[in-house]
């Protein structure tokens, strides 16, 4: 049988650089390597730098999920503070989180998952001229449509906030600005018009019934709105078997507030669902152009191997916890909640419908909590805490980004930044192999997609890198 290799990239509508390099054998992908080839630097920055300089610095590494990257930074600070925010200051955080993660998850699904469905390859389907009409580029009535209740939600950070990205508005004490009365209604009419949007154009119902959907069958049945066109493409195309994963999923718990997590943390392992517990997690560097070893973040080191030896391929590290790559997303975040839907699909194999079908499910429960905590909004109560930073000390800020976990890890000596460790979303999911030779989740996501002879970008490929949601200039920071 003969065996051919491919290199798919660079991707569009990607954020960042990544190639592909594949074997091929009898018109299936047998082997993945994923590589992230463009070394960034942030953590080297910090290096020495005064610990606040993180708060100013780490959102400029991504300009999709800068408010993440700014969330985790606060936390790790207030970890080495011993600082928490306070109730109304982590309410309001959380807030400000929610509205980027919901608009990320929309920009995905109308801008860079389905306008693959538009291409002149699927025409002869019957749901095609659907797809072009509602999401082809430039032209998609859903997508314009997507993008103006997009711009108008974010009006909320332009109120609490101050801008988007690159905000300094998140600290370890809570957040710099306390919302007056008439700004908790113009927040709660924002979250309604966005609830119109919703349910009038991506779910054709309502928000409730989404969150009510309990299995893969009646995520494939949904009818209602552009989320009923994914569910016949999903179905046509079998979406549920393309992609699958590993089932083992990580979550960091997201929206942290005084009472707890809204979505719950923790580490789900092929049906066995075990406490968040990060002794065991070490970014191996066998495959990356690294120098020195695998070591926990609290003790890690980014030093560049300049001579990019050969036995590596990508920037990237690889994350391993209890010496397993994990997935994170939105449906590693539903499963470990233990929201039903996420549970099923994750059971049938957690393929490119269940990674899209979870992110529609969490736009409808993140869109229910926002509501909540826009509500919740005390404007005579204290939304900042104060703190001294210490000389020596250190923390550990974990967060959910739209795409995963993602950790910042802070060592401070002498009043400056001894050491700044970093693991993003895409770290995890686009990892390349370990020492032992066991691939990232993508790299074994696609062993078995399907290619055909005339493909040079095959679609199946596309379909399961997208339904990752790849941010390559977080994966190497």
């Amino acid at each position: 049988m003969t065996q051919t290799r491919l290199v798919v990239g660079p991707f569009n509508r990607v954020e960042g650089d990544l190639e592909v390099h594949l074997d091929i054998s009898g018109g299936h992908v047998r082997s993945a390597r994923v590589n992230a080839p463009l070394y960034r630097g942030f953590e080297r920055m910090l290096e020495g730098r005064d610990p606040r300089d993180a708060l100013t610095i780490t959102p400029r590494i991504c300009g999709i999920c800068s408010i993440s990257q700014s969330a985790a930074a606060a936390r790790a600070l207030g970890g080495a503070m011993g600082l928490a925010p306070t109730p109304q200051g982590a309410n309001m955080a959380a807030l400000i989180h929610a509205v980027e993660n919901v608009s990320d998850h929309l920009t995905h699904f109308y801008l860079f998952f389905m306008p693959d469905f538009a291409r002149p390859a699927y025409g002869a389907r019957p749901w095609h001229d659907q797809v072009v009409a509602r999401f082809s580029a430039m032209e998609g009535s859903g997508a314009r449509a997507a993008v103006q209740a997009r711009a108008k939600l974010m009006h909320i950070l332009g109120l609490m906030a101050g801008k988007w990205p690159h905000t300094l508005a998140i600290q370890p004490g809570g957040v710099t600005r306390t919302p007056t009365a008439a700004e908790k209604q113009r927040i709660l009419a924002s979250l309604r018009g966005f609830r119109r949007f919703l349910e009038t154009h991506l779910f054709g119902a309502a928000l409730e019934d989404v969150a009510a959907l309990r299995t893969q069958d009646a995520l494939l049945g949904w009818t209602g709105g552009d989320a009923g066109v994914f569910a016949r493409v999903a179905a046509s195309e079998g979406m549920a078997q393309l992609g699958q994963g590993a089932g083992r999923y990580l979550s960091f718990g997201a929206y942290a507030q005084a009472q707890g997590h809204a979505f719950a943390p923790g580490i789900w392992d092929k049906g066995t669902r075990a406490p968040l517990a990060l002794d065991g997690l070490v970014e191996d560097i066998s495959h990356a152009w690294m120098l020195g070893r695998a070591a926990h973040p609290e003790r890690g080191m980014t030093e560049p191997d300049e001579e990019m030896r050969d036995t590596a391929y990508s920037w990237c590290k690889a994350p391993r916890l209890n010496h397993a790559p994990m997935e994170c997303g939105a449906l590693a975040r539903q499963v470990m909640d233990g929201h039903p839907l996420a549970l099923d699909l994750a059971a049938q194999g957690g393929g490119v419908l269940a990674r899209v079908g979870a992110r529609l499910l969490e736009i409808a429960r993140i869109q229910l909590l926002m509501e909540t905590l826009a509500k919740a909004i005390d404007p005579k109560a204290v939304f900042m805490a104060q703190g001294d930073l210490p000389a020596s000390a250190q923390g550990a800020g974990l967060v959910e980004a739209a795409r995963g976990a993602l950790g910042h890890w802070v060592r401070i000596e002498g009043g400056r930044v001894a050491s700044y460790q970093i693991i993003a979303p895409t770290t995890w999911n686009f990892s390349p192999r370990d020492a032992t030779g066991t691939p990232g989740p993508l790299e074994a996501a696609l062993v078995g997609a399907p290619v055909r002879n005339d493909e040079q970008t095959p679609l199946s490929v596309q379909h399961i890198v997208r339904s990752f949601d790849p941010c390559m200039v977080c994966t190497v920071h």
